[in-house]
Order: structure tokens, then sequence, then C-alpha cells
């Protein structure tokens, strides 16, 4: 076929992405439990038959999956070939980490779309369910030292069958759930938003024909393989070091390096972690593939123009040492996967600092705080309250990092007070901006957050996944850190705080006792000599600034 024509090519752009778009939609519309529908932690796309790699994401999707779905569609097209009975109709499903996950939570629904008897391409589904099952619920058990500590492990098996629901595996996922209804609603959001792609594709492929189709999903790639070349290529040559570290493992309370050199040279990237920390006893680890795909996350913000697709990644080549916590085995523990990919992205911040310091920004707030509090209502049903919660991000050439944001792993959202309040017997005591937080710079971080939860329950339990407890985000082009992370936990001879700082299990709450997060904000970006004393001010009025933070980290005192 000829040249598609750049007119032609827009319009399938657009109308694909609105297909995973639209999916992404479906399941937030349906889903059971907040953090899919309120927080938005799922993802879908369109994925080659062959290899797998990444045709179209949905931009409301989490930009962590883009780079790891690959893996995982590939790892069913892998297992289909050794089975030789792939149908029109059959959906995957799986939740194993190490070829194509992320931690177990993430429930990976896969479906091959079939046009004229033969694969055209895969469809996938990615969700963060409430509950999977291990020790801890939720399923951040921050002193796991194995997977079948955290969840159930399911390698990719049918659960359809030719069209046909395979009630079997159904009623495994239900059992092994401490919210069965949560799973079930989670899991017919999926199925349908698979159906709804399938649809859209049917309609799209008659209109437009199969091959004309094919042609644009290959100059979509091609495309974006030649903005990425450009880009480096923009960059001066050379390499540049950086290094950042993990408060500890959950089991020991040691400091875990994470290192990096980034080379340039001509139109290729080189990202090597030789250096890194070995494999860690508890859940900090991750597989090879969630490596590269927090190494994309981390690309995209710095060239934020470059689109979707797998050809971004053909021109950087990634060192990431074997028997590393940045490629882990089965049966390495690998819940807290969020804290590794922000630590490493706040690596390849600071090495990009040297290199295109009016593109990067400060490190933001760098840890998720994977909060979890469980017990059991007076009734006898069992609950169980997971989210995630809020912090600053870095100071950036456009200006102060953003207050109160989320992770720069992800498009997701902090679920709202009033449904979390909704759903569980808490309530939020306080939920505020918090002072002193950010990291001074010229443009400063954005702030942290304050966030205080009483039990409403008789008693209950609670869980703290976290990190940045010991060593602050840190600022870029001369900017300054900011706050460490901070959790407290209420008991009957007053407050107390973890002994690993940011890591907890098991702490037991009665009614009327709390626990409060005061989350870190965000780094700086260049000298705070040279903010403008008029912003100093604002923030001082607006609270985020205390005068005598001012005076420390500014000089600046009121006229």
């Amino acid at each position: 076929m000829s040249a598609i024509d750049p007119v032609t090519l827009a319009v399938l752009a657009g109308r694909m992405e609105q297909i995973a778009d639209e999916m992404d939609a479906t399941l937030f519309r349906s889903a059971f439990n907040p953090i899919i529908a309120e927080a938005h932690d799922a993802s879908h796309g369109l994925y080659d038959p062959l290899s797998g790699a990444t045709l179209v994401q949905g931009k409301s999707g989490l930009p962590i999956f883009v780079g790891v779905m690959a893996f995982a569609v590939k790892s069913v097209i892998d297992k289909a070939a050794r089975d030789g009975d792939l149908e029109d109709g059959d959906v995957y499903i799986f939740n194993e980490a190490y070829a194509g996950g992320t931690h177990f939570s993430d429930m990976r629904l896969v479906r091959p779309y079939f046009r004229d008897g033969r694969v055209f391409c895969y469809l996938a589904s990615v969700g963060h369910w409430h509950d999977v099952g291990g020790n801890v619920p939720g399923n951040y058990n921050p002193v796991a030292t194995e997977a079948f500590q955290e969840a159930m492990v399911i390698p990719p098996v049918k659960v359809m069958r030719a069209g046909k629901l395979n009630r079997d595996i159904v009623d495994i996922l239900l059992m092994n759930s401490r919210q069965p209804n949560s799973a079930f609603g989670d899991l017919n959001g999926q199925l349908n938003a698979l159906d709804l792609g399938v649809k859209r594709l049917d309609a799209l492929l008659d209109e437009y024909g199969p091959d004309l189709v094919k042609a644009a999903l290959d100059a979509l790639g091609d495309r974006a393989e030649t903005l990425m070349r450009a880009a480096i290529s923009g960059l001066p040559d050379g390499s540049w070091q950086a290094e950042d570290f993990l408060d500890n493992d959950g089991i020991s309370d040691e400091p875990l390096p994470i290192r990096l050199t980034l080379t340039i040279r001509g139109d290729r990237l080189t990202l090597d972690f030789t250096g890194s920390a070995g494999p860690a006893q508890g859940p900090i680890n991750i597989s090879r593939s969630t490596s590269i795909a927090c190494c994309y996350v981390a690309i995209k913000h710095i060239f934020p123009d470059l689109p979707a697709n797998a050809g971004v990644m053909r021109p950087i080549d990634f060192v990431i040492p074997d028997r590393s916590l940045l490629s882990a085995e089965f049966p390495k523990p690998v819940g807290g996967y969020t804290e590794t990919i922000l630590r490493m992205i706040d690596v390849i911040f600071a090495a990009f600092a040297n290199a295109a310091p009016d593109r990067v920004n400060g490190n933001a707030y760098g840890t998720i705080n994977a909060l979890s509090l469980a017990g059991h209502r007076a009734d006898g049903r069992r609950w169980v309250m997971f989210s995630f919660y809020g912090g600053g991000l870095g100071g950036s050439p456009a200006g102060d990092g953003l207050n109160h944001g989320n992770a720069p792993i992800s498009t997701a959202t902090i679920p709202p007070v009033e449904i979390l309040e909704a759903a569980y017997p808490v309530m939020f005591t306080e939920w505020a901006l918090r002072p002193d937080s950010a990291g001074p710079g010229q443009a400063r971080g954005g702030v942290g957050a304050v966030y205080e939860i009483e039990l409403l329950e008789q008693d209950a339990q609670v869980f703290l996944f976290g990190e940045r407890g010991k060593f602050a985000p840190k600022g870029v082009v001369g900017g300054g850190e900011a706050a460490l992370n901070r959790f407290h936990y209420q008991q009957d001879d007053g407050w107390h705080e973890p002994e690993k700082v940011s890591k907890t299990i098991g702490v037991k709450l009665v009614r009327g006792q709390r626990v409060r997060l005061e989350t870190p904000g965000g780094g700086g970006y260049g000298d705070p000599a040279k903010r403008d004393p008029q912003a100093i001010a604002r923030d001082i009025r607006l609270g985020y600034l205390t005068p005598e933070a001012a005076a420390r980290d500014y000089g600046y005192t009121p006229e």
C-alpha cells in the first residue's frame, strides 16, 4: 500500500484513541471499587498481534501501564502459541507480575481481536482490584518476603473461552478475595470494556478496511520513533550520573540505592542502572518490564509531546542488572512497586537536569502512601479501606509545583473524602495542605498534605506502605529538598511513629483513635535566592509558608 496521507492518518489515530478512551470510561463508570471508579487506577489499549507492543492507549489510563502491558500481552501471545488453542472470544486473566505485571492487585484481561479469521490486534484492560488475598487486606504487605504473602498469584488463564464465561476461574478469584462483590463487579466492568472495544473496532474496520488501519498503526509507530530520535538529537552528547535511596525494604531497616548513568550519543539514549541495590527481602522489588515501563513514563514527562506508542522506545537502550531489585523474578515480593518506580523516575529527572535543565522538574513527593484500614462492622461484615494519598509535585521551568497532586506515574485522582467516608466507617478530621513542606527554589515545589482519620467502628487494623521518610524529595538546578514523609497513630498512651518510619503492619485501633499522615512536598527548581519576593509574600499569606521558614529558606523578611 502507498504511503498513508497525513489527514487520513490523523483521523484514524483519533478514532483509535477514542476506542481506548471509551474503554477507559466504560470501566470507570461500572467498576465497584473506588480505586478504579474514582481514582481511575486502570488502563486500556490496543496491542500488536505479534510483539504485543503498544499501538494505542487511552488518555485517561495510567502511563505506567503503557510499557508494562506490552509485556503482559506478549506473555499471552506466547502462551497461546504454546497451547495452540486461541479462539475468537477468548479472554485471558492474570495478575502474575514478573513477565508483564506491576503488582498483584493489578488484574489484567487480554483479548485477541479477530478479523477475517486472523488476529488483527489484542485488546487489554488492567485495573487495580480492591483485594486479591494475601496476608494484608488491600495487599500492601510491608513485611512480605515472598509473593504468596502478598496475594493469590494467577498466571495467564482463560476466564472466557470462545465467548463463554469460565465460571470455575471466577469462583477461584472470588473465594480468594476479602471483597468478592467488589471483585466480581470489577471483573464484569473489564469484560464489558473489552466487549465495547471489539464493537468499536468492528465499526472502524468496516468503514476503512483492515489494510488501511494496519498501515496507519505501522505509520504511527514509525513516526513515534522519528520524534523520539529528533528529541534525543537535540540534547548534548555525554554521560551523567544520579543516585537516590529507598528508606528500607520493610524487613531490614537499611537504605537501598537506585543508581543511574544516563548516556546520550547522537539519536540514541542509554539508561544504565548498574550499581542499584540487589534483590530485596521485602516487597520493593520490581520486574524488568516494570523498570522499562517507568523509564517510559519519565521520558514522557521530559518530552511531553511524544505519543503513547511503543515506537518511542526503539531508540532507547536499557541496562538493568540481573539479580537486582529492578529485575525481580518469582517469587520475590513486588507489592510496593510504586515506591521503587517513583525513585527511578526521580533519578532520571536528576540525571537529565544536567543534559536538559530546561525540561526537568524537581522530584515529586515520591510515595503513594498506600494506607489500609480494615475490620468488621457491627453486623459482622468485613470492610477494607485502601487508598493512596497526594503530595507536592516538583518545581519546574514553567513555575511552582502542583500542590496536593498525584504521583507522576499516573493520571489517577485521589479518591474524594466524601466517597471514602460514605463507603467506610471512618471520619477525616483533617484534610489540608501542609505548611513548609515544599522544597525552596526559584520555582518552589508543590505543598504536601495532612490527612487525619478517625475510626468510627469498634476496632480495626492499620497497614502503611510508604517511602520518603528518611530521604527527602530533591530539588534540581539548585532547588532545595522538600519535607520528609511522616506517619503517626494514636494508642491509649498517646501518639506513636512506626519503627521503620514509612512502613508498618497490624497497628490496632479502637473507636475514636486516629491515624495522621503528613506527606512531602515537591523539590524546588532553581536557586531559592532568585525567587520573586512577591511570590514568597503570597505563599506566607496563603499559609503555604511560615515566616520562620521564609527567613530560613529564602532569607526573606517582610518589609
